[in-house]
């Protein structure tokens, strides 16, 4: 492994996508040496080297094996596949993902670990990474303590977190960010309908978060399914009949909101 703390020998990133971009953005303005990009797709690679003055390559064997550090930031079922063809000469190979374990390394490399960003991103949204949460794991505890150093350079806001608390996080992330979206993009299709702006939702998104971030989110909770107001419920219902997948929905969640405040309650 190599112990020089500023990784002089470079970093090369395995990806090119959201979380590969704002990776490598974040780790060039910090002042790290990115070596390399590498993606399946020449362009892909090209147009995020380009931005952080690196080599590029979509060939896996054309893949500097001297760099002190290998960031594997691709889709979950890639990571195997990049595992299985990557050969290191002594370096560092971590990957991004929140539900896969860091034993996918074991037997093939010396080194390794886990480099976690808990955040959504999208290519064109820029994102305060300093604020950003990383969560490290390593497969020894220099090493461990070296990612963690990293990721004090990116960020304000790192933990060592082990696989399966990882997977967990990861877990309520898909519930606090995913799904909440998800129900952003129903509320739009059916003001949509209507001939609504979703404009009119933004105020009441942005408390609603807001709440949530400020107190506990069960005590923040409000609604028709929380005062068991059945008559506007099935008026919802009622509403959504030409939309039954969006009345499963309703209902599953109203239901699920009634249970919980009644479980916690008793």
């Amino acid at each position: 492994m190599s112990f020089n703390k500023g990784f002089e020998n470079g970093i090369v990133i395995l990806g090119a996508g959201n979380v590969a971009t704002h990776m490598s953005l974040a780790l060039r303005k910090a002042g790290h040496n990115i070596k390399c990009i590498y993606s399946k797709t020449i362009h892909a690679a090209k147009t995020l080297a380009i931005q952080v003055d690196a080599h590029y390559t979509n060939e896996i064997n054309q893949i500097p094996v001297e760099a002190d550090l290998y960031i594997i930031a691709v889709k979950d079922e890639i990571i195997e596949i990049i595992v299985q063809n990557l050969k290191l000469k002594y370096g560092i190979i971590v990957h991004t993902a929140g539900s896969i374990s860091m034993s996918v390394f074991k037997d093939r490399y010396q080194n390794y670990g886990v480099f976690y960003p808990l955040q959504t991103f999208s290519k064109l949204r820029e994102v305060q990474f300093n604020n950003v949460p990383i969560c490290v794991e390593a497969n020894n505890k220099i090493l461990e303590n070296k990612l963690f150093d990293l990721a004090s350079s990116l960020s304000n806001h790192v933990y060592k977190v082990d696989s399966e608390k990882r997977k967990s996080l990861h877990l309520a992330a898909v519930f606090a960010s995913n799904f909440s979206n998800h129900m952003y993009s129903v509320a739009r299709d059916i003001l949509k309908q209507t001939d609504i702006s979703f404009d009119l939702l933004k105020p009441l998104i942005k408390e609603t978060a807001q709440k949530a971030i400020d107190q506990d989110p069960m005590q923040a909770q409000t609604g028709p399914a929380v005062r068991n107001d059945d008559k506007v419920i099935r008026k919802h219902i009622e509403m959504l009949k030409d939309n039954p997948e969006y009345q499963n929905i309703y209902k599953f969640v109203s239901d699920n909101i009634y249970y919980i405040r009644n479980k916690k309650d008793n």
